[in-house]
């Protein structure tokens, strides 16, 4: 009998009596009693299983209070399914077409977890808004054909579109990791073609093949270090580090924000609140720069603040 298997008879053993003693489970499970502790501790403290002993009773029983629910294997308490169903709730609005239906069977077993604890899963799920903002349409099917590829480990024949040079072009990826960034999905990947690893967006990928190819592996450490290296979706090593100074009126919700995990912020005493941070491509940071409007300067380098200038001007003579 294996482990998993042993696991489970002590419930079906301890459903159908009040309690059971020690040696009564080692004799039915065929174990020593080293076993049999390692069993309890086990169950106890990996599994969640409310297994208790009685002294009045002199054995072991299950002691589960109303608050508390079992899945195969596991035990929630009341709070652990809300938190589980919050999640995927939040996972649905995510993507609706793409993991929404491959979760309706867990949906509607947490569902039924809690009516059965008196609580009314739709008017909680009503609770709880996801709001999408620049979410671009994509295909379903090439979604699930990349990801496929990248737990099975497969290279992968994409079409991808280059949407700044209007060009489509065939490539050869290895597929590293699925990114979930700024309500897009994007795959990191090694491009057979470039030599190197690329980001593309999965929306751009207008067709994908899996082939019976073992994909190239990356270091996943060194590779995620190097897309983080830089500001934003365009990683890689950093060209330069961006100084930026927000207006007080700003500086509140500026100087509580993430925008780079080696960023460097001031807080002045006038209000006015400095940032500082690496990038690699200055695409996406003059996007977000240009967000803020008059309220935030760039002080270097001088090349960006350039880059800047002009993209405000062509703005103004759009409104002349």
């Amino acid at each position: 009998m294996s482990e998993t298997d042993r696991l489970y008879r002590y419930k079906t053993l301890l459903s159908h009596r009040r309690a059971m003693s020690a040696d009564e489970l080692m004799a039915a499970q065929e174990i020593s009693l080293a076993t049999f502790k390692r069993d309890i501790a086990k169950m106890r403290d990996r599994l969640g299983t409310p297994i208790v002993f009685d002294k009045d009773l002199g054995g072991y029983r299950l002691d589960a209070n109303p608050g508390s629910t079992e899945l195969p294997g596991l035990w929630f308490t009341q709070d652990e399914i809300l938190a589980l169903m919050t999640i995927q709730h939040m996972i649905e609005q995510l993507d609706p077409g793409l993991l929404g239906p491959k979760l309706k069977p867990f949906r509607k077993r947490l569902d039924d977890m809690l009516s059965r604890q008196g609580l009314d899963p739709q008017e909680l799920t009503q609770r709880v808004r996801a709001v999408h903002a620049g979410k671009r349409r994509m295909q379903l099917a090439s979604f699930e054909t990349i990801a496929k590829a990248t737990f099975e480990r497969k290279q992968v024949q994409i079409v991808h579109t280059n949407r700044q040079k209007s060009e489509t072009v065939p490539r050869l990826i290895s597929p590293q990791q699925l990114l979930h960034y700024r309500d897009n999905w994007y795959v990191d990947a090694w491009c057979h073609l470039r030599k190197d690893l690329r980001s593309f967006s999965i929306d751009a990928i207008t067709q994908a093949d899996i082939l019976d190819k073992p994909a190239k592996d990356v270091d996943l450490e060194n590779m995620r270090n190097q897309f983080t290296a830089g500001y934003g979706i365009f990683g890689g090593a950093p060209k330069d580090w961006a100084e930026l100074t927000f207006s007080a009126s700003r500086a509140e919700w500026v100087r509580h924000e993430n925008w780079h995990p080696q960023q460097q912020g001031t807080l002045h005493a006038d209000g006015s609140y400095s940032l500082r941070l690496p990038y690699a491509d200055e695409r996406e940071l003059i996007g977000d720069i240009l967000r803020f409007g008059a309220d935030v300067q760039v002080m270097a380098p001088a090349s960006l603040r350039k880059q800047v200038q002009e993209q405000i001007e062509r703005m103004r003579g759009l409104y002349r």
